[in-house]
C-alpha cells in the first residue's frame, strides 16, 4: 500500500503556468481582436464630436440628415436644421457621423485622366 502511495507521489509535477497558458493566450487574443478595436472606434467618435463646427452636415443617431446651425459648448447641445426653417436641439452625442464631400477628390482624379487622354489624342 505504501508503494502505491509512493508511486503516485513520485509523478513529475507540471508547472501551473503551462496549465493557464492557453487561457492567458485566449484572453490576449480576445483583447486584440475585440476590445482594442472598440476602444479605437470610441476614440474616433469622441474626436468627431469634438471637431464639429457650425455648417457641418451630419447624420444623427436616428438617421436624420441635418446641418449644424449652433453649438452650445456649455450644455453640450447642438442645434441642427433638418429642413429649411425647422431646427432641432439635440445632445452632441446624438450625432453619429459627419457627411463629407468626396466628390471633389474624384473630380480632380478624373480631370487628370482626361488630360492624359487628350495629350495622347493630340500626339497621334
Amino acid at each position: 500500500m505504501f508503494e502505491l502511495l509512493a508511486a503516485t507521489t513520485t509523478q513529475p509535477t507540471t508547472n501551473p503556468l503551462t496549465a493557464f497558458l492557453p487561457l492567458i493566450l485566449i484572453v490576449g487574443v480576445g483583447y486584440f481582436l475585440m476590445i482594442r478595436p472598440q476602444q479605437r472606434k470610441l476614440r474616433a467618435q469622441r474626436e468627431l464630436l469634438n471637431e464639429l463646427e457650425v455648417g457641418d452636415e451630419v447624420v444623427t443617431a436616428g438617421g436624420i440628415l441635418a446641418q449644424i446651425v449652433e453649438i452650445d459648448e456649455d450644455e453640450d447641445v447642438v442645434t441642427v436644421e433638418v429642413a429649411p426653417g425647422t431646427s432641432i436641439r439635440m445632445l452632441r452625442g446624438g450625432i453619429s457621423r459627419r457627411l463629407v464631400d468626396e466628390v471633389d477628390d474624384e473630380d480632380e482624379a478624373d480631370d487628370g485622366d482626361l488630360d492624359e487622354a487628350e495629350e495622347a489624342d493630340r500626339s497621334s
